[in-house]
C-alpha cells in the first residue's frame, strides 16, 4: 500500500517494527517503533518518559517526509 500512495505523489513514510518486512514491501521512508504491540510506548516507564519517546519518533518520521530519498532508508531514532 505504501508504493501505491507514493505514486500517487503522497509522502509516506513507514514506523514500524520489523524492518525486514516493510524492506520487502518496499517502503522508502522507515522509522523504527518500539514493539509491535506498543508502537510508540513502553508500558514500564514513566508517561513523561512515554512521552518523550513518542515526540522523538513522530519527530524524526516528520523530518523523513521533507528529505528527498533515492533508496530505501531506515532512518535513526535514540533507544
Amino acid at each position: 500500500m505504501v508504493k501505491e500512495f507514493e505514486r500517487a505523489g503522497y509522502p509516506i513514510v513507514q514506523m514500524c517494527n520489523l524492518i525486514p518486512v516493510a524492506k520487502t514491501v518496499g517502503a522508502n521512508k522507515i522509522v523504527p517503533t518500539i514493539s509491535i504491540p506498543y508502537p510508540l510506548g513502553d508500558p514500564n516507564t514513566s508517561k513523561e518518559e512515554q512521552w518523550k519517546l513518542r515526540h522523538h519518533r513522530v519527530g524524526v518520521a516528520l523530518e523523513a517526509l521533507t528529505i528527498d530519498v533515492k533508496e530505501q532508508t531506515v532512518f535513526k531514532v535514540k533507544k
